[in-house]
């Protein structure tokens, strides 16, 4: 049987498919998995032993109906479910289908009217029963990601002195939306209570001036901060690159974003910072330890299901309120 399924963006989210491609590909009787995704993304399933092709949406919709019409796809599994993935299914005739619930009502009522309606559900559930008639079913895993050949990090050749693998804490300082981040003062004030563990930064280029903040209010005397070692690899390494270095640490620290869905991914212990989401979302770390690190009791929150560029009070009281009470393993 050849199983197409649709997800396009973003990496938080394909990592979040993991489990059902697995099952797919493990349950499904001759099973050949497709995936179709932006480019962007394909290299998160290029090592994905379970996905046999992946599709890339890299010129027109057109042109990739065309691609994905000549497969003659059994069946469509839609984890997106957005306006381009529906026109894609209407475009292949004749295909067998089914998208997954996206609850976008429930959702309005818990952003609009704090009326929480969402069933206690993990969204890799949800995404399971779109592909229900397939006859999958749920094999107890977490979710899955594969490092590439030529992209593990060796902590000792590449981070300071003082570093060593398992033996450090990885805190991933950004997020695609500011109502998803912590201000850089509160970053600060998190990664000091991670002493006297060794922390490193990680981040895209985007993020690098913000861990460069961070490493100099830990470098200055009169700062009321103290820690032993913190680096900032902020932009310095790949995502495959920063995967592997959350493998690698004793745990993880992260805002709701794709690398705490990696982290899940590797059975890490994750410290989930929620500003304007929340995890009644379902997509809280998947079939992991996790503390959510959350300011309670707003009336404002959650604003959003996605996030912004500003905090629409004005406030950001969901992040600059957070007192960061840890549980933390030994060290």
């Amino acid at each position: 049987m050849k199983i197409l399924v649709l997800r396009f963006s973003s990496i938080g989210d394909i990592v979040l498919t993991t489990p059902v491609l697995r099952q797919l590909k493990t349950q499904v009787p001759n099973a050949r998995v497709h995936f179709a995704t932006k480019p962007a993304y394909r290299s998160l399933l290029e090592a994905n032993p379970y996905v046999d092709r992946t599709h890339v949406l890299s010129g027109s919709l057109g042109e990739l109906v065309r691609e994905l019409r000549a497969e003659r796809f059994d069946f469509i599994v839609d984890l997106h479910n957005n306006l381009r993935t529906r026109l894609i299914r209407v475009q292949l005739p004749g295909v067998l289908g089914r998208a997954f619930d996206k609850l976008n009502f429930q959702k309005w009522l818990l952003v609009n009217f704090k009326i929480n309606q969402l069933p206690p559900v993990h969204i890799v559930d949800r995404y399971r029963a779109a592909a229900a008639p397939l006859g999958i079913r749920d094999d107890g895993g977490g979710l899955d990601y594969f490092i590439p050949p030529g992209q593990e990090v060796d902590v000792a050749a590449a981070l300071p002195a003082g570093f060593r693998a398992g033996g450090y804490a990885a805190v991933a300082i950004g997020a695609q939306h500011a109502t998803k981040r912590l201000p850089v003062e509160k970053l600060i004030e998190l990664v000091a209570k991670l002493a006297p563990r060794p922390v490193v930064l990680l981040g895209g280029p985007e993020d690098e001036s913000t861990g460069h903040v961070i490493e100099l209010a830990f470098q200055k005397p009169t700062h009321s901060f103290t820690h032993s070692l913190i680096h900032n690899a902020c932009g310095q390494f790949s995502l495959h690159q920063s995967a592997s270095l959350v493998r690698q640490a004793a745990f993880v620290v992260s805002h709701d974003t794709g690398l705490m869905h990696i982290a899940a991914a590797f059975g890490k212990e994750v410290f989930s910072v929620w500003g304007n989401t929340v995890p009644q979302f379902g997509m809280y770390p998947y079939r992991t330890v996790f503390q959510a690190l959350e300011v309670l009791g707003l009336p404002c929150r959650p604003c959003s299901k996605i996030g912004f560029a500003e905090c629409p009070q004005g406030h950001f009281r969901c992040m600059r309120d957070q007192d960061f009470d840890l549980r933390l393993p030994p060290a």
